[in-house]
């Protein structure tokens, strides 16, 4: 009995993730009914778990920004860079060395990793420093370093994709450990340690308050501008990350991968119960939402579902579920 009443607290602190179990379950069903031979085979949710992570991973950073009222439009761009700068940094400055042996490279892709999260760091705090210092809007701020960053790819590649990065590399997006995806195991570390901050350090309720009510967080005592600047600064860090596990995954890095992982990062967002005005957002939604639209993107592309029509129902969707929220925030 006290097990299904702890069941029901769960629930009911977040009611949409009622919601968004049963959409999950009616999307599996649906596929599985329309494309059974293909949607329920072994391979394609093995597919899914290395190739869901990276997008789960820019949600949750979309969702640290959303969380104080703000969003980052950047991500995408910082992911990409972070990328790009980890293969400059292995094709032209630190080439590998079959004499330097396994501990070689594995020290040399740790560099690589180091470099990549640095990346995110620095421009995580470009957008916190515009934002909490500069007093610039978020989607504005945002918008521009997101293209500063992007601009700057194209810089470092001149258009092509970057190739050529270490094997130990590739096994952080394409391996697995205990039979499991690496990327998976990734992104269940990052879901775990982000839920734990948000929900049982100060830090994490104070971005809660901070997004709810703003002046309040002020006459609190709040260092709000310390707040946002530290949100955004994650935000940087775990987009870089997904860069990371993105380049691993394809071997390679560009200026333009990731493109459509903008638009379904705030539909996951927003789907997974983020309040875009801020206050108010769950890791466990965003595990949730991230996991339905993947179900349903595989779904599409075994259908044969153009990309770009594709892309034309993550639109809609976006804008119906806003209008949902909207509905029942009136009631």
């Amino acid at each position: 009995m006290d097990k299904r009443l702890d069941l029901s607290r769960f629930i009911s602190r977040d009611n949409n993730i009622l919601q968004l179990l049963v959409i999950t379950a009616l999307i599996f069903a649906l596929m599985s009914w329309l494309e059974p031979n293909k949607f329920l085979r072994y391979y394609n949710f093995e597919s899914i778990s290395f190739i869901f992570p990276e997008l789960g991973i820019v949600a949750i950073a979309m969702m640290l920004a959303m969380l104080t009222g703000g969003i980052d439009l950047s991500v995408i761009g910082i992911a990409n860079l972070a990328g790009i700068l980890a293969g400059v940094f292995f094709t032209r400055i630190y080439p590998g060395d079959p004499s330097a042996g396994m501990a070689g490279e594995i020290a040399r892709v740790a560099a690589g990793v180091m470099l990549a999260l640095g990346v995110g760091l620095i421009a995580g705090t470009l957008n916190g420093l515009l934002i909490a210092k500069g007093r610039i809007t978020p989607i504005l701020a945002t918008l521009g370093t997101g293209q500063m960053f992007t601009g700057l790819c194209m810089v470092l590649t001149g258009g092509p994709a970057i190739v050529g990065f270490p094997a130990y590399w590739g096994l952080i997006g394409n391996g697995k450990l205990f039979g499991i995806a690496v990327p998976l195991l990734l992104f269940l570390a990052v879901a775990v340690l982000i839920a734990v901050m948000l929900t049982k350090t100060p830090f994490g309720l104070n971005l809660f308050l901070i997004g709810t009510n703003p002046r309040a967080a002020v006459f609190a005592g709040l260092k709000t501008e310390r707040m946002v600047l530290w949100s955004y600064m994650l935000s940087g860090t775990l987009a870089a990350l997904a860069g990371i596990v993105l380049s691993g995954r394809t071997n390679a890095a560009k200026s333009d991968y990731g493109n459509s992982y903008l638009l379904q990062a705030v539909l996951i967002c927003v789907l997974g119960g983020t309040n875009p005005a801020g206050g108010r957002g769950t890791v466990l939604g965003i595990a949730i939402a991230v996991i339905a639209l993947m179900l349903l993107a595989s779904g599409f592309q075994m259908m044969r579902f153009s990309n770009h029509l594709i892309d034309f129902i993550w639109g809609g969707f976006l804008l119906l579920v806003m209008v949902l929220n909207a509905f029942r925030n009136r009631e």
